[in-house]
């Protein structure tokens, strides 16, 4: 049986105004101990004044911020157990990269011998070990990310947090960052607060995430639950690529039957639909992977349709191929995994889909 971990950070009824702008709405919330935790969301969205609330860089205009159990109300930055990593690393290029790691430490009474070893500790975490002497403006950008983690890290904060941290670096390094936070994370143990508004960067990183509009939390859920079960089509269609396709209920009773365009009628159950109880602008999604193209002699597990091919994508490991269901309006978004001996298909290409009402979602 696994125990919940207990709360380290709890946001109560937060409000955020900037004179007449609400940036914050109503944030009630709770992050767990050791937890890597995202808020995700389109620029603007609340998410990197949310972190500031916790970090103490800014005041809340109501409600109530708690840190491991403690009210944060009146708590300067320097006085709470957070540390942040920034988007532009904020390293001095003047210092060497054991200073800038150190740079807190420097009213810390230890003895230099007891610092010096800390730095060389919290450098050896990061994967910089024997990079103490090197100059600060000589490091690439993965380098000096790692040093901003490191100096964040050597005051042994309860929570880290981490404004855009992987924003400048490139796709490759980007991708390797992402696995060595992850790895970092673990190691240390501590509860990790990430802002992204990387979809997949929060999908790959998180134990929870929080996606924001509008300075609310739409929905905070596990990866796999916001991406097989968004809460609503706002959700469904920030994160990943979701198809949409009209729908009308027939009728709910304990399951609900749904006529949808190109799929025809079929049931789902409850836990598959999505949102209050209206027929105003219902829709079924489905995710590309969900559906399959059917080649010469494959047979549908489930469900079947005819389609015609009108644009082809090669990515190498995936093909995407957007397929205009019959019966439908516009096209729909699939993804094919290119495995030995199977074709990419042209455009034009008449084509059966293969697809079932369990990976479906009505949206209402």
């Amino acid at each position: 049986m696994t125990t919940e971990k207990p709360t380290m950070i709890e946001f109560r009824d937060v409000q955020k105004y900037y004179g007449d702008y609400h940036a914050l709405r109503g944030i009630t919330a709770t992050i767990r101990a050791g937890e890597f935790f995202s808020l995700l969301g389109p620029s603007g969205c609340g998410k990197t004044t949310l972190l500031r609330t916790i970090a103490g860089f800014e005041d809340i205009s109501s409600g109530a911020v708690l840190i491991d159990g403690k009210h944060m109300d009146g708590v300067p930055a320097n006085k709470r157990p957070t540390n942040m990593v920034f988007q532009s690393y904020a390293i001095f290029p003047h210092l060497t990269v054991a200073e800038n790691v150190g740079f807190g430490l420097r009213r810390d009474p230890r003895p230099a011998s007891e610092k010096a070893k800390a730095v060389a500790e919290a450098l050896e975490m990061v994967g910089l070990k024997g990079y103490g002497a090197r100059a600060a403006h000589a490091l690439s950008g993965g380098q000096r990310q790692r040093v901003a983690l490191a100096r964040a890290l050597i005051l042994k904060p309860k929570v880290l947090l981490l404004d855009e941290p992987l924003s400048a670096l490139d796709k490759k390094m980007r991708e390797q960052m992402q696995m060595e936070l992850i790895k970092l994370q673990r190691q240390v143990g501590i509860t990790f607060i990430l802002v992204t508004h990387d979809q997949e960067e929060a999908l790959v990183m998180s134990d929870r995430i929080a996606v924001m509009f509008e300075g609310q939390i739409a929905q905070l859920a596990d990866p796999e639950t916001l991406y097989r079960r968004p809460n609503s089509r706002q959700v469904a269609d920030f994160i990943g690529t979701m198809n949409f396709l009209p729908a009308k209920i027939l009728s709910e009773n304990g399951v609900v039957e749904v006529e949808a365009q190109g799929f025809g009628r079929l049931t789902l159950a409850a836990d598959q639909v999505m949102g209050s109880k209206t027929t105003e602008g219902t829709s079924i999604g489905f995710r590309p992977e969900t559906a399959t193209i059917l080649f010469d002699g494959q047979v549908a597990t489930d469900r079947e349709t005819l389609a015609t091919i009108e644009e082809v994508v090669y990515y190498g490991d995936m093909t995407y191929y957007d397929v205009r269901l019959d019966g439908t309006e516009k096209p729909m978004r699939l993804s094919m995994r290119n495995v030995f001996g199977r074709p990419v298909l042209d455009i034009g290409t008449r084509t059966r889909v293969g697809w079932s009402p369990g990976a479906l979602v009505l949206f209402r």
